[in-house]
């Protein structure tokens, strides 16, 4: 099995999408979120946060574990985030001399 960096990308940065939703649609947001990482269970090897700086558009991480980039990809699927942006997938190499 292997780990993947999940980089959560949208036009516009969490930290404004926060700012702007009322607190029913922060928690809507969060039961959808929940729901994933339920229904993604042991694939989750951790659930990640927003993120800020940059240049804005990278809004959170997860880090997941499966046995291909495909896989991943199967297991966004009805993922919440796909409602707003993009989610790039990028395998975590072992280190080098590891």
């Amino acid at each position: 099995m292997t780990n993947f960096l999940l980089l959560y990308r949208a036009d516009q940065s969490a930290a404004e999408r926060l700012a702007q939703a009322t607190p029913e649609e922060q928690a809507a947001g969060m039961r959808a979120w929940e729901a994933w990482f339920a229904k993604a269970g042991d694939a989750v090897v951790d659930g990640g946060a927003p993120t800020a700086g940059g240049d804005g558009t990278v809004g959170g991480y997860s880090i997941v574990r499966a046995d291909s980039a495909d896989a991943v990809r199967a297991l966004l699927d009805g993922h919440p985030h796909t409602e707003i942006g993009t989610i790039d997938v990028l395998e975590i190499l072992p280190r080098p001399g590891a």
